[in-house]
């Protein structure tokens, strides 16, 4: 197969060309016929093909310029599908969906997987669900169980925001230039079951990162800069953060939240 653009690897460009993953990510994600769908990072449009003539709704965020040239062409005849030029850490998801609830999917830069995972709990309104593909090893921190050593920030506010999991493991082989690791596509189903019992989201994301931050520590000692220990006086802070739950985090965080204290 040859390729009218080189990957460009200060964009972190690897092409997926495999046809056989293309559908069958296609396939996994489940999509129907009135879904809007955001895709991040179209690249060649090889995935685009697929998902296209599956929804409603399709918008392609892509930053490379001659990769936009190159997707306007090809999708010219495509009523429903809008291209859209520029960064997408830079844009409002639901602005681009017109607040429709939205569906999104991308091959994305490892080196801005955080930063892009992130950007969309930030933005979660109308989320349905984001399926992203991605470094195995963040794959396996992000769906890791308490205790697991991977078990930290990703994967305590994974479950926050969501249900978490990996549909398909895609091996470095299939991408143009091939990746020193393999991949994985993981996917978030968003729900509030979590988020509508807490007090304060801001606190609880403060509380997660502080104690994460120095992970090695008992959270008596992590914590005391920053929080009001007495306000923790039922809590065993004698454990470490990958000890405890996504109920155990809400439970400390909505103490904290119900004892006036004084934030840096």
């Amino acid at each position: 197969m040859s390729y009218p653009i080189r990957p460009k690897k200060s964009l972190g460009q690897n092409f997926l060309v495999d046809g056989n993953v293309l559908h069958n990510i296609a396939d996994a994600l489940a999509l129907a016929p009135g879904d809007t769908v955001l895709e991040i990072g179209p690249g060649t449009g090889l995935l685009t093909d697929l998902l296209q003539p599956r929804v409603a709704r399709l918008i392609a965020v892509e930053i490379d310029r001659n990769l936009s040239a190159l997707l306007k062409k090809r999708f010219a005849g495509a009523s429903n599908f809008t291209l859209v030029e520029g960064d997408i850490l830079a844009m409002e998801p639901m602005l681009l969906a017109g607040e429709r609830p939205l569906r999104v999917v991308g091959n994305i830069p490892y080196y801005i997987t955080s930063q892009i995972i992130f950007h969309f709990f930030d933005r979660r309104r109308n989320l349905v669900d984001m399926a992203l593909l991605m470094q195995r090893e963040v794959a396996d921190r992000i769906t890791a169980g308490v205790g697991d050593p991977d078990y930290g920030i990703l994967a305590v506010f994974s479950r926050t925001f969501a249900d978490a999991e990996i549909l398909l493991r895609v091996p470095r082989t299939v991408f143009k230039p091939q990746p020193r690791v393999d991949s994985a596509l993981v996917r978030w189903r968003f729900h509030d079951r979590h988020t509508r019992l807490l007090a304060d989201e801001k606190l609880y994301r403060l509380l997660v990162r502080t104690a994460f931050g120095q992970r090695r520590k008992m959270m008596r000692k992590s914590l005391r800069d920053k929080f009001n220990l007495e306000a923790l006086a039922a809590f065993d802070l004698t454990r470490r953060p990958e000890e405890l739950d996504v109920a155990g985090w809400l439970a400390m965080a909505n103490a904290l939240a119900a004892v006036p204290r004084p934030l840096p």
